[in-house]
């Protein structure tokens, strides 16, 4: 093995799998346009008063569709205590890191720790993009607000039904500043990245953990709907462009690449996590 073999160097159609077109190191002023026009339209729909009242009424009915039964039904509501508990979102990150570590399922061997740095680069703009702009825009035009478990009358706190979880391990049931839902736009980000390079079953089983994962905080009044299918969503769309229809990620995935081939290069002596495919591919 040469000094440089344990480092990867994307080529010009690095993670070309199943027909996807991601991740090629390039500018694609349309599909980078598509995406924005679809974010700003969407936007649109919730600032724009007339629609902004459907939106308000879809709000609620979701709330009040999902958050009621709590009240009569023991074990829907024992099931969203589990889902809305801090360490539950722990289990959530760890099954969604779980769709890059096994080689030749979703991503080829050879492809999946890149595959994992792309996802990184991408969770990191997003990060990057909600502290930075996208705050400044939500504070400077007053989009921000309160769940609404804390704004709707008779909104049940799953907290208060279970005390003694809420005060072990903190169950998440209410946020004052609930615009957009961070949560969810982490989600919708690994949905969207995901799906093109998944066969049909893997994007049934991708999107279907999508709904359950964000499931909790609606159910339990954390966020409004639009806080997920607008603030999040918007989010998700805007970031996943940046990352994959621009220099962006090819460009993160060799910095990381350089950054842990010391550490990649011990692990493959170790016995049984070299046998990895984080660590042996590529």
């Amino acid at each position: 093995m040469t000094k440089h073999a344990m480092f990867y160097s994307p080529s010009p159609n690095l993670c070309r799998l199943n027909g996807s077109t991601l991740m090629q190191g390039t500018w694609q002023w349309f599909k980078l346009f598509v995406f924005h026009l679809i974010a700003i339209l969407l936007l649109a729909t919730w600032l724009w008063q007339p629609t902004r009242v459907l939106w308000d009424q879809l709000d609620v009915k979701i709330f009040h569709a999902l958050n009621a039964p709590l009240a009569s039904h023991p074990l829907w509501a024992c099931i969203w205590a589990f889902g809305s508990m801090r360490a539950t979102d722990i289990a959530v990150g760890v099954v969604m890191l779980s769709f890059f570590l096994k080689g030749d399922w979703l991503f080829a061997k050879q492809d999946v720790r890149a595959a994992l740095f792309a996802f990184l680069s991408a969770l990191f703009l997003l990060l990057v993009l909600r502290a930075g702009p996208f705050s400044m825009l939500v504070d400077k035009l007053h989009w921000q607000h309160a769940s609404p478990s804390l704004v709707l009358v008779g909104a049940v706190r799953i907290g208060a039904l279970f005390p003694h979880w809420d005060h072990v391990v903190q169950i998440k049931d209410s946020s004052g500043n609930s615009f957009p839902g961070d949560h969810a736009t982490v989600l919708l980000l690994w949905a969207f990245f995901i799906t093109p390079f998944a066969s049909f079953r893997q994007r049934v089983l991708v999107w279907l953990l999508l709904a359950l994962f964000l499931m909790p905080r609606l159910v339990a009044g954390a966020h409004w709907g639009t806080d997920i299918f607008i603030g999040g969503l918007f989010l998700g769309l805007v970031t996943f462009a940046w990352s994959f229809y621009t220099p962006f990620v090819v460009v993160g995935v060799r910095l990381l690449e350089h950054l842990f081939a010391p550490v990649i290069g011990l692990l493959r002596a170790v016995p049984l996590i070299n046998r990895l495919s984080i660590i042996a591919g590529g």
